[in-house]
């Protein structure tokens, strides 16, 4: 049953507003034994990460850009949890430097134009006090999935 719940699972929550109704119903429980049983597949490990994927194009997000930052090693901790914090950063990273590319600090962000995106850079740059950064555009979406362990 576990494998069942895994494999319903990792094809995304139906869009309704009672989901694991739907999944239970299609396993044979109820809605309360699903969520008890997913519960404890996470609490014991065997389900170790339950995200959720926002088509943000379809919201009308048409820009992303990784915003590489080159903070000073010993800020870099300090500053990046200041970044993760701001509501338009999707994702933060620490990254090694190399020969050629200063930067240190990843973080990325969306908006509904490559306008939106420098703003929301300048902004964050502002509120830390960062000014050596550069945007990279995303050109192309090539893969989008979550992992699946049962087909």
């Amino acid at each position: 049953m576990d494998r069942q719940i895994i494999k319903e699972l990792q094809n995304g929550l139906p869009l309704a507003v009672r989901p694991y109704k739907i999944i239970g119903d299609r396993l044979n429980m109820t809605e309360k034994e699903l969520i008890d049983r997913v519960r404890y597949l996470i609490e014991n490990g065997f389900i170790r990460r339950f995200g959720a994927a926002v088509r943000h194009q379809d919201l009308g997000f048409k820009a992303n850009a990784m915003v590489v930052w080159d903070v000073p090693d010993e800020r870099v901790n300090d500053i990046g949890v200041i970044m993760a914090g701001f509501r338009e950063v999707t994702h933060c990273y620490q990254r090694p430097r190399f020969p050629n590319w200063p930067y240190n600090l990843f973080t990325m962000v969306h908006g509904r134009s490559r306008e939106e995106c420098a703003k929301i850079a300048g902004f964050i740059s502002q509120a830390v006090g960062i000014k050596k950064y550069d945007l990279l555009f995303s050109t192309a979406e090539l893969k989008k999935i979550s992992m699946r362990y049962f087909e």
